[in-house]
């Protein structure tokens, strides 16, 4: 029971020091926000091959069974562009921008600026004592996938085995983040989820596309915060995560399981690499998958349930039904709150790096 109540109070400190005032108080004013929500999506045949070309009316949202109008689309790295709608007949009106907002799924219009720079890619390396064998070529094969992504995509590095390392924080810098993979060495013992969830939360204090790979060579044995809490986080802070993991993972089914789940929810994918020919084909492959989605948005339609959100994306047409979607299946609004409470959070995170974060992205 403790260790439930401690696994609850962890995540919901962490949801709550998204807030936007830096100066707490005794009973924090909880208020909802939701403005803009993001998705990205992607749309495959059965063969896996990306279907593009698609324009904003090949795609339908519904959130709680409720039609939402798309607001931004974009597919791959070209710009996302802002639609307009129709208001009076033969008259077209710009969607307004969205006002200031505390929920890190929303994008302001200096978030649709963001949009268009490109992704940001959170690199997150397993140098726990599970990555004693095959630590260089792991090393080599994020070198590569740093050295791949197109210029415009900006990419942090971190390592984590008991404790989250933040080597590089995000940069355009390649030269920065290739020093940092160089860098690590292998350590204790894992602490996935403790360490992927303050990646998701650096991670949600940026706009745009927002992403974190994760290569791990083993199952979590160290964390306090269980897996399904990091997945719903991830989720409703619209960031995806990819996963690629070892043999050594694959041999504990539970891990197997927990890592599929979870990208699945997020929009994600995860990959089992035997060898480390595998590892390179699964960065690459991650490359490709970033460069072939669809970007997506939405000014949700009055919604009273402040609880879980279910979205459902699907195609318009006939010719259309047969390719495969993949993209975030909901989010739970996040509460705006004034105060930063401390409790386990100050444990995990006692650098305290996420306002300072949050300050550069301003």
């Amino acid at each position: 029971m403790l260790k439930q109540s401690l696994r609850s109070l962890f995540v919901v400190s962490l949801l709550l020091t998204l807030g936007s005032a830096p100066q707490a108080q005794e009973s924090p004013n909880l208020r909802v926000v939701v403005n803009m929500v993001q998705l990205n999506v992607a749309v495959t045949e059965k063969n896996g091959r990306y279907v593009t070309g698609l324009t904003p009316k090949d795609f339908a949202i519904t959130e709680d069974g409720i039609n939402e109008q798309i607001a931004t689309f974009g597919e791959g790295n070209e710009p996302v562009r802002r639609l307009v709608e129709q208001s009076e007949p033969g008259k077209k009106t710009e969607i307004p921008a969205a006002p200031e907002t505390s929920d890190p799924s929303a994008i302001s219009g200096e978030g649709l600026s963001a949009l268009v720079s490109g992704a940001n890619v959170f690199i997150l390396f397993d140098t726990s004592d599970y990555m004693y064998r095959g630590f260089v070529f792991a090393q080599d094969a994020i070198s590569d996938f740093v050295r791949s992504l197109e210029n415009a995509d900006k990419i942090a590095f971190y390592s984590y085995s008991r404790d989250l390392s933040r080597a590089s924080t995000l940069t355009a810098d390649r030269s920065q983040v290739l020093r940092a993979v160089r860098s690590t060495v292998a350590g204790d013992q894992a602490a996935l989820y403790n360490t992927l969830l303050l990646t998701l939360k650096d991670a949600s204090q940026y706009t745009g596309r927002r992403v974190v790979v994760v290569f791990s060579n083993g199952p979590d044995n160290s964390s306090v915060v269980p897996p399904e809490d990091v997945a719903e986080f991830a989720q409703s802070a619209g960031v995806s995560i990819y996963m690629i993991s070892t043999r050594e993972a694959k041999l504990e089914p539970v891990s197997t399981a927990v890592f599929e789940r979870m990208t699945a929810a997020t929009g994600g994918k995860a990959y089992f690499a035997k060898s480390w020919r595998d590892e390179t084909r699964a960065f690459g492959s991650i490359r490709e998958d970033l460069a072939h989605l669809y970007s997506l948005s939405y000014y949700p339609q009055p919604n009273p349930n402040a609880g879980w959100r279910s979205i459902k994306v699907s195609l318009v047409g006939q010719h259309l039904r047969k390719y495969e979607i993949r993209t975030r299946n909901g989010y739970r609004p996040q509460p705006a709150v004034y105060g930063e409470p401390k409790a386990i959070t100050e444990k995990l995170d006692p650098v305290g790096i996420v306002p300072a974060l949050a300050q550069q992205s301003k």
